[in-house]
């Protein structure tokens, strides 16, 4: 009888279908089979979002600019194991192995590996992520060159400077509801309408926290965009005198790029980021949530939409109309006469 029982206990302990949620990674009594099932999870997790982010990658490989970061974030790799090649390298390595990595390529990768992870920890988008890797990475490749040898040195700055003056990164092209601002039309566009609030944002094109910045700007225009919150964007990179009259710094130092700024009835209500005496942008992170808390979005947009309703009712005072939604009266104002815009195509 114990010796039936004590057979069918260890059965129901290493039974090969039992469910993964009755292992613990943390305690057990079989570390081995633990740390065999931890791994097994571990590889399916990162299958499993390499296969969600799959389109997106496909779509990355298909630009210039993607495919080329890719071949020179490996180049050093591809020359250093490169059969027939690899062999008349200089190595510092004991064994005299010069296709394989020295102590000191090592060690630079590895600090590499750390740079990335401590950049990537403010990251938000799967484009910044990428963007700090393809950068750091060029940065260690030319170290490396150079250190293996000059002239291969040389020629990888020489490329990396052709790749960064021919190669731009892509603009962010998908759906959006924003209206793009000129030096001639912002300050009459942001004082057309006293009811009107806005939120603009100054950015520069070669700025890669604007562009990561991009997608995230025109989720929300799609989400909070009405006749009484409108969305802009202003490109002061191009238009110098916006710069200094709204008190926008496009230096790489100051940090205040992107920057977004609420005007109501033409007045600047706040920034974000907000500005030190010296001139510095205060550390912010540019992510959908602290947008939504920091501009209390929810409660301009709830103001919004009544005052569509009260210009729909105004509307049906007048015509014998029934009052629109905002989104139509928002057409009905975009069918006004009004200086034309610059579009994404003309940028």
């Amino acid at each position: 009888m114990a010796v039936s029982k004590s057979f069918r206990l260890a059965q129901a302990q290493f039974n090969p279908v039992a469910p993964l949620s009755s292992f613990s990674c943390h305690f057990s009594s079989h570390p081995v089979v633990l740390t065999v099932v931890c791994a097994n999870m571990g590889l399916i997790t990162g299958l499993c979002t390499f296969l969600y982010h799959f389109p997106q990658i496909y779509k990355w490989l298909l630009k210039p600019y993607y495919i080329t970061s890719l071949f020179m974030t490996v180049a050093f790799l591809v020359v250093r194991k490169a059969p027939g090649l690899c062999e008349h390298l200089a190595s510092q390595r004991e064994d005299g192995n010069s296709c394989d990595f020295d102590w000191r390529e090592l060690e630079i990768l590895m600090f590499l590996s750390a740079i990335v992870m401590m950049k990537n920890r403010r990251a938000i988008t799967l484009e910044q992520h990428i963007g700090n890797l393809f950068l750091f990475s060029k940065v260690a490749n030319t170290i490396l060159f150079f250190r293996l040898d000059i002239r291969l040195g040389i020629l990888y700055l020489a490329l990396c400077v052709a790749f960064v003056m021919t190669c731009k990164p892509p603009l962010y092209m998908g759906p959006e509801y924003i209206k793009y601002f000129s030096d001639k039309t912002i300050d009459e566009e942001l004082q057309r309408d006293s009811r009107v609030t806005w939120i603009v944002e100054f950015y520069a094109n070669w700025s890669s926290d604007c562009q990561s910045f991009a997608p995230i700007f025109a989720d929300l225009s799609l989400k909070y965009n009405c006749a009484g919150l409108r969305f802009g964007k202003v490109d002061i990179g191009r238009y110098g005198e916006v710069s200094e009259r709204y008190r926008v710094s496009t230096s790489p130092l100051a940090k205040q790029l992107p920057s977004l700024l609420l005007f109501q009835g033409g007045r600047e209500i706040m920034r974000r980021p907000m500005v030190d005496n010296k001139g510095r942008a205060v550390s912010w992170t540019f992510n959908e949530e602290n947008i939504i808390r920091e501009f209390n979005l929810n409660e301009l947009f709830q103001k919004a939409k009544k005052l569509n309703k009260g210009r729909g009712l105004k509307g049906e005072e007048h015509n014998g109309t029934q009052p629109g939604e905002g989104s139509d009266e928002l057409h009905a104002d975009a069918k006004t006469p009004e200086q034309p815009t610059e579009s994404k195509k003309d940028q």
